[in-house]
């Protein structure tokens, strides 16, 4: 195994661990903003307390999110020296503006919503988990900026063997940032909806802190239905950006070995990429062409349109993107029978629904990383798109073994991680809204006490 492998193993390793924490920020800190501004306008001290029931499981995704992702940044400069020195002036600034401009605008405020319940103003209170909300996702919004450019690279120029920022907004808005960003902020809700779906049905389905189960699934439900509907023509529409702008990537998303008019959508395969065929295959005759173009009859570039040393991997973005299109369609038809429940009014009463909801938790998690497998692999070899292998941007001085040990380390690390997350997450969620605010002491604040309104 050489040592450009093995970085990207460490790497994959380390973004995909970091990459569990981010969706679940945005959809519990949208959960949280819906429950504070209802216990703002009505003061309803359920609202509280299980909006201070999912602040506690915020700070502990936060912190682990935060943990896991300073790691990316140094191994930049550890594994990937020469892409850090190639393309620093560009890359670079997007990370230093979600760390100026969002990360210390969330982890200040969420401050606030930790400590600050009883120490501040309820509409104060109300505007930390505002601010909470927008850090989050204007911090998700610069990330995204910055691995879209190394998708759909722009604004820029080479000088001196450097890239060089020419026009920032041309790099910036560069054409796949808005629909990337949207569609993994639509992820990011149903990940968090879904999660807090299921834990309300948990405790449901358990005949406890019910008051709080309804309400949190009163807010999730509906907002998981919306996006996992929208979700699918999100995921078109960027489907359709890279056919127009990664043509080989979407040739590898759909096992198009030659290009063709009357494209076929691929439901099911096992891409042999030596043999450049695909087992057990399944599609819809012109339907791809229909999709990118409007035209059954409309040619998709194929594999072998492309230099042989340009095109990427096939199966595991093949497997990859499938498996995540499975999942969003599973969570569609979750989504219809929520729909249809929640017209009957039989949400609460159906176990089997509530049963399926905590099963489900974790799915979006599995359909997160999948996607962004599909991305990342189905880049290759490219680490900015026809501007930099990857071979080309590994550190030249790091030996092999030192990055097999230290990939030994970070996955025993992040087991530990992981089984320390799971274990207090799961405390917490014994302890349930009732347990961690208990009704008694109210969830109100310093406002909420000077009103008189509890």
């Amino acid at each position: 195994m050489t040592a450009v492998l093995l970085a990207r193993l460490q790497f994959a390793l380390a973004v995909g661990f970091h990459f569990f924490f981010p969706p679940l920020t945005f959809g519990l800190t949208l959960a949280i903003l819906v429950l504070e501004t209802i216990n703002l306008r009505r003061g309803q001290q359920v609202a509280g307390r299980a909006s201070a029931f999912l602040v506690r499981i915020l700070g502990l995704v936060f912190v682990l999110g935060t943990a896991t992702g300073i790691t990316l940044e140094f191994s930049f400069g550890t594994n990937w020296s020469q892409y850090a020195r190639f393309v620093g002036d560009v890359f670079g600034a997007p990370l230093a503006a979600e760390g100026v401009f969002a990360f210390f605008l969330e982890s200040v405020f969420l401050g606030v919503l930790v400590f600050g319940r009883k120490r501040v103003s309820r509409r104060m209170y109300w505007w930390a988990s505002f601010l909470v909300f927008f850090g989050a996702h204007l911090s998700g919004l610069w990330i995204i900026i910055a691995n879209s450019w190394m998708q759909t690279p722009a604004g820029f120029t080479i000088e001196g063997g450097r890239a060089v920022l020419v026009d920032f907004w041309a790099a910036a808005l560069n054409p796949s940032t808005l629909i990337r960003y949207v569609h993994t902020l639509a992820a990011g809700w149903v990940t968090g909806c879904l999660f807090v779906a299921g834990v309300a049905a948990h405790y449901l389905l358990k005949g406890r802190d019910q008051q709080e189960a309804a309400l949190l699934l009163r807010v999730a439900l509906p907002v998981f239905i919306a996006v996992s509907f929208a979700q699918v023509l999100l995921g078109h529409q960027h489907s359709v950006q890279v056919a127009r702008t990664q043509p080989e990537k979407l040739a590898a998303f759909e096992a198009l070995w030659e290009g063709q008019t009357q494209a076929p959508l691929a439901l099911f395969g096992v891409p042999l990429t030596r043999e450049q065929r695909t087992l057990f295959y399944v599609g819809i005759p012109g339907l791809l062409s229909w999709l990118v173009h409007g035209d059954a009859d409309a040619r998709i570039a194929g594999l072998a349109d492309f230099p042989a040393d340009e095109r990427p991997p096939v199966l595991l973005p093949f497997l990859s993107y499938h498996v995540m299109i499975a999942l969003g369609f599973l969570f569609v038809g979750l989504s219809i029978a929520g729909l249809i429940l929640m017209a009957r009014r039989r949400v609460h009463q159906t176990r089997w629904f509530l049963r399926f909801l905590v099963f489900a938790v974790p799915l979006p998690h599995l359909a997160n990383q999948f996607g962004w497998i599909a991305a990342e692999v189905g880049r290759q070899p490219w680490v900015v798109y026809r501007v930099l292998r990857t071979e080309d941007a590994a550190s030249v001085v790091v030996a092999r073994g030192q990055i097999a040990f230290t990939l030994l380390i970070f996955a025993v690390l992040y087991a530990l991680l992981f089984a320390v997350f799971v274990r207090v997450l799961l405390a917490l969620i014994r302890k349930g809204p009732s347990g961690v605010v208990p009704a008694s002491s109210a969830a109100g604040s310093v406002g909420e006490v000077a009103d008189g309104d509890h």
